[in-house]
């Protein structure tokens, strides 16, 4: 006697995709890549003209080993070099304190983060994510030199984009840290391992790949902040070493500067500046990818 349970059981199929469905899902797609070139399009005009107008300068050799000491407004002469170093040590200093300050508010939030501090610092990171820059200039003004009594320095605007970096490597830490595995912690914990432990050898160990690539991508979105060198550094035309003390220049405060010049030649230093920070910043963009792809490898 047969039952119910010896009959073969079909498999399920699919159904067939109707006519109208297809035309939808053409439709969408067609809509989506029609949008990725639409906003492709500005992208590339202002890299193509930033490039046609900016090659010549940046082209030469003494635009990378020289500054603009003792140049005239008028003159095609001088270099950046005293703009590059002040855009790289600024964001470095800034780099130095945030990346230590972020990775620990993310591990905070991530591994011990419960009750009221967590939510106050969830809360405080989300307000400086939306803060703009001419704000948190205008803080560090405030409090730095207004109220501290320190000079207007390269320092001051490292502290301003410290504000502005902190959150962006809280969040992408933060992240990183939750895509780890929560089988790989208790694996730790099985064998005795402290949880604090288990945080520097296991856990942030197999972040590191996204968190380095966030961290540089910080760094590399705080190098063209027009507003705290505006208000916290004056220009100077030749190099300054002493980052509390005197002006120093940087590629935005050089644009800024050259745009009040009406000469053919300042004019063309704006474009050269432009290409130049868009140069540092494509580098730093390939760095992290290729770090990204090297511990990732590794691991």
């Amino acid at each position: 006697m047969t039952t119910t349970l010896d009959k073969p059981v079909k498999a399920p199929t699919f159904r067939h995709v109707s006519t109208a469905r297809r035309i939808k899902n053409n439709i969408a797609t067609g809509v989506v890549w029609a949008c990725f070139f639409i906003a492709l399009v500005p992208l590339l005009w202002v890299l193509y003209t930033v490039i046609q107008k900016g090659f010549s300068m940046v082209a030469d050799i003494d635009w990378w080993t020289k500054s603009q000491n003792n140049v005239l407004p008028d003159q095609y002469a001088g270099g950046v070099y005293h703009a590059i170093y002040g855009t790289i040590v600024q964001s470095a200093i800034a780099a130095v304190i945030a990346v230590p300050l972020g990775i620990m508010a993310a591990v905070y939030l991530v591994e011990y983060g419960r009750g009221w501090l967590a939510k106050v610092t969830t809360f405080m990171v989300d307000i400086l994510a939306g803060v703009p820059s001419i704000v948190a200039a205008l803080f560090i003004f405030a409090l730095w030199i207004a109220t501290f009594g320190f000079p207007q320095s390269a320092f001051a605007v490292s502290l301003a984009l410290v504000l502005l970096m902190l959150p962006v490597v809280v969040r992408s830490t933060e992240e990183m840290l939750k895509l780890v595995p929560d089988e790989l912690r208790e694996a730790s914990y099985a064998l005795g391992v402290p949880k604090w432990k288990t945080i520097v050898r296991i856990v942030v160990p197999t972040a590191a790949p996204g968190m380095i690539s966030g961290i540089l991508l910080s760094v590399a979105r705080v190098m063209g902040e027009t507003a705290p060198v505006l208000v916290l550094v004056g220009y100077s035309k030749s190099i300054n070493f002493d980052v509390f003390n005197n002006n120093m220049a940087s590629l935005p405060l050089l644009m800024y500067q050259e745009l009040s010049n009406p000469r053919a030649a300042g004019q063309a230093r704006v474009w050269g500046a432009a290409l130049t920070l868009i140069l540092i910043i494509a580098l730093l963009y390939l760095a992290a990818a290729a770090v990204n792809k090297l511990l990732t490898r590794n691991r």
